[in-house]
């Protein structure tokens, strides 16, 4: 009689067994690797998206950010941002014009010696919604070299032919006063106001006199004052020159900006026979300030944005 094999009974649980166990295996192994989750953000406040995607690693029991790897793919900037330095006001106005929105807004540091106007295009919102602020637009008010050239020389003593070659070189940017000028700063002064070709006649007659010496001064009732000079070499007595004793400088502080009417006081001192002369700026920052809000009035106008003199928040390097 043949013999005959029987299976074992347990067969079939022992091979459901093995695949329950690999099905663990791989459970298990998967539960190591690092896994994708979609954190929703409802309730976290404004300014977030939906789902925050974060990576997880069961070994080391933490999220992952993913937003440096995502910005490595990305093509074009999340955002408008960045500084624009402009060199005059036309050009600052026509660029706020290309980028601005209607919450976009004009700031303006007027006081000297650093004015400037930053135009911020993504100003925070007018329904409050905030933004970042940080594409922004700037005007310096670069001073032009005629402007320097009066400042430095504000206040300090000259030669005569220093003085004299002074006058000739800026004859330019002499002008006539306004009947309102002239009242105002002749009543306030006690002096007469020169014309431009009076000043450009008196640095002639200084040079003239280069060398000679003072003999005599004289105040008159008109609110000149008179020089009297002699040479050295001789007693007999020189010619007398009539000094004003204020003149209106008319320059463009800005580069490509309009003049600015400053006026100045024509001084001199006598030391023994020797003369030095000088001239003071009256009020000079102020007159630049003043120039300065009316060009951020003026860029607000042209632009229909709102102005503020001071400086925009801190930019939020956030987001």
């Amino acid at each position: 009689m043949a013999h005959r094999t029987e299976l074992p009974d347990d067969l079939p649980k022992t091979a459901s067994a093995v695949e329950a166990i690999a099905k663990l295996a791989k459970l298990a192994q998967d539960a190591q690797q690092a896994q994708m989750l979609k954190i929703p953000t409802a309730g976290l406040g404004a300014g977030l998206p939906a789902e925050i995607p974060s990576l997880y690693e069961p070994r080391a029991q933490r999220l992952v950010s993913l937003r440096s790897t995502i910005e490595e793919f990305r093509l074009d900037p999340r955002a408008r941002e960045g500084k624009a330095t402009v060199l005059t006001l036309a050009s600052f106005i026509d660029l706020l014009d290309r980028h601005k929105d209607e919450d976009s807004a004009i700031f303006a540091e007027t006081r000297w010696p650093s004015p400037k106007i930053t135009g911020v295009v993504d100003y925070h919102r007018l329904d409050h919604a905030p933004r970042h602020g940080r594409h922004t637009i700037v005007y310096e008010f670069p001073i032009t070299e005629e402007m320097k050239a009066w400042q430095a020389l504000n206040g300090k003593p000259m030669g005569q032919g220093e003085f004299a070659a002074f006058l000739e070189e800026h004859a330019a940017e002499l002008s006539a006063p306004f009947d309102g000028e002239r009242s105002e700063y002749e009543g306030l002064f006690k002096e007469r106001f020169g014309t431009p070709s009076e000043i450009i006649a008196l640095s002639r007659d200084l040079e003239v006199f280069v060398g000679s010496r003072v003999k005599r001064q004289e105040r008159l009732s008109s609110g000149e004052r008179t020089i009297e000079f002699v040479e050295e070499h001789s007693n007999a007595s020189g010619e007398k020159i009539t000094i004003p004793g204020i003149f209106m400088v008319s320059v463009p502080a800005f580069v490509d900006g309009v003049p600015v009417r400053i006026p100045a006081r024509l001084r001199y001192r006598l030391a023994g026979g020797d003369i030095k002369w000088f001239y003071q700026l009256y009020r000079w920052e102020f007159w630049l300030r003043e120039q300065v809000q009316k060009d951020l009035d003026q860029a607000g106008k042209e632009t229909g944005l709102p102005t503020f003199e001071g400086v925009p928040e801190q930019v939020f390097r956030g987001g």
